[in-house]
């Protein structure tokens, strides 16, 4: 059955420009869902767009990053013992995470999945778990809860956070307060979309453009500096 699933996935991935094929699956970079590239990817594909053809192994993982980003993010996550991530989705990042960090290292993975209709069968839920478990050999923890109730009694300390959750500003400030205090000097933090550049999706507007405008370009944050910045992901190092 795994067999059929795989192949009719090799069959649909095809030759899209922003997928990247590795030992351990597909995975479709963003902007997969802007008309420019919807208009390169097969009808087939623009039909399988729930999470639950992911699951089931009828398309590629749906990342909500850039091919630049997931460089960015197997760079900064490479050796790394301790990591968080804050808003997982179909695992994208995650798995990209996973892949880059250290063996026996832990990745702690939080969302609530909580926006699936039919509860029972919550297939973001079984497409991030299935897309997590094919990449790399840390150990996953999963915390299917919110942020703001993920940090009550929380007490180890952490290498690289990842903040890609409710992107209200409030919310990213919030879970930048509640959890950088935790990040390790020369740890790092990690907001996505947070960045506005050209082409890209993001726009002043946006939740987490305006927590790291305040937070880090206005001088808000003591201790820590943008140490880089890639397509709407901004890069931010704790000082030794």
């Amino acid at each position: 059955m795994r067999q059929a699933s795989d192949s009719a996935a090799a069959q649909v991935v095809g030759n899209i420009p922003d997928t990247q094929s590795t030992d351990s699956g597909e995975i479709l970079f963003r902007p997969f869902d802007t008309p420019e590239n919807a208009v390169r990817q097969s009808p087939r594909l623009r039909r399988l767009r729930h999470p639950v053809f992911s699951w089931l192994g009828l398309r590629p993982v749906f990342a909500q990053h850039s091919r630049a980003e997931h460089g960015a993010l197997l760079r900064w996550a490479s050796g790394r013992r301790s990591v968080v991530e804050i808003g997982v989705a179909e695992g994208g990042s995650a798995c990209a995470l996973r892949e880059a960090m250290s063996h026996d290292g832990v990745l702690y993975l939080i969302d609530p999945f909580h926006l699936s209709r039919i509860r029972l069968l919550n297939s973001l839920r079984r497409a991030a778990h299935s897309a997590v478990k094919g990449f790399g050999k840390s150990r996953v923890v999963w915390i299917e809860d919110f942020s703001r109730n993920a940090i009550r009694g929380w007490f180890g300390q952490i290498d690289l956070l990842f903040i890609d959750g409710d992107h209200a500003e409030s919310a990213v400030l919030q879970d930048w307060a509640d959890w950088s205090p935790f990040v390790a000097p020369n740890g790092v933090v990690l907001f996505h979309d947070a960045r506005v550049f050209a082409g890209g999706w993001p726009d002043p507007s946006y939740g987490p453009v305006r927590a790291v405008s305040q937070l880090f370009r206005e001088g808000g944050s003591t201790g820590w500096h943008i140490v880089e910045e890639v397509d709407s992901l901004v890069v931010v190092e704790r000082k030794a």
